[in-house]
C-alpha cells in the first residue's frame, strides 16, 4: 500500500519563491500547494488541510501574522502547524511569529537541507500529536477520506513505522494458560 504523501501549503507573495519551494518540495516527496495570498490560503487550508504551511509574512492585504491567526482560530485548522518562511530577522518579529501561532520561523534566504529538515521534524510531530478519531469498541481510527482501519494499517501508511507481529505476556497466558513450557 503507497504511503500518502504529505501536503504543504507555500504561500508567498512572490511568484518566483513560490515556483523554487514547489520545486525544492516536490522534489523531495512532498505534495505542494501554493497560495500568493492569505486569502488564498484560507480558502486552500479550508478546501485540502495540509500536513504542513510555509508561510511568509510580508504581504500585501493581509499578512501572515493575520493568516496564521484565523487559521489557529479555527477548530478544523488549529493543528496545522505553520513555519514562517520571511526576510523579516529582528527579534520582535520573530517572536510575534511564535505569539501568533507559528511552530518555527526560518529567514530568508534559507538553507533548503535545514528548511527540508525542520518539515520533516513539524510533520512527524504532527502524525505523533494528531487527533485521531479512534472506534471506542473495536478500536479501529477513521482516515482522512472517512474510512475505518486497523490502528497498526493507518500508523504504517502515515509513518516510517512497520510492525512486526508478536504477542505479549498476559495474551500468551489467556490463550494457553499459566503453563511453563512457554517460558523456556
Amino acid at each position: 500500500m503507497g504511503q500518502k504523501k504529505p501536503l504543504i501549503l507555500a504561500v508567498d507573495d512572490n511568484p518566483q519563491n513560490l515556483q523554487f519551494l514547489g520545486k525544492l518540495l516536490s522534489d523531495n516527496g512532498y505534495e505542494v500547494g501554493m497560495a500568493q495570498n492569505g486569502q488564498q490560503a484560507l480558502n486552500f487550508v479550508k478546501k485540502n488541510n495540509p500536513d504542513l504551511i510555509l508561510l511568509d509574512i510580508m504581504m500585501p492585504d493581509m499578512d501572515g501574522y493575520e493568516v496564521c491567526e484565523r487559521i489557529k482560530k479555527d477548530f478544523f485548522s488549529q493543528q496545522i502547524p505553520i513555519i514562517f518562511l520571511t526576510a523579516m530577522t529582528g527579534s520582535q518579529d520573530i517572536i510575534k511569529g511564535f505569539d501568533k501561532g507559528g511552530v518555527d520561523y526560518v529567514t530568508k534566504p534559507f538553507n533548503s537541507a535545514e528548511l527540508l529538515a525542520r518539515i520533516k521534524t513539524h510533520i512527524e510531530i504532527r502524525i505523533l500529536r494528531g487527533l485521531l478519531p479512534m472506534c471506542s469498541k473495536c478500536k479501529k481510527i477513521r482516515d482522512d477520506e472517512g474510512f475505518w482501519k486497523q490502528v497498526d494499517s493507518y500508523i504504517e501508511e502515515h509513518s516510517q513505522v512497520i510492525f512486526a507481529q508478536g504477542i505479549c505476556p498476559d495474551c500468551l497466558t489467556n490463550l494457553y494458560g499459566d503453563k511453563d513450557w512457554f517460558r523456556k
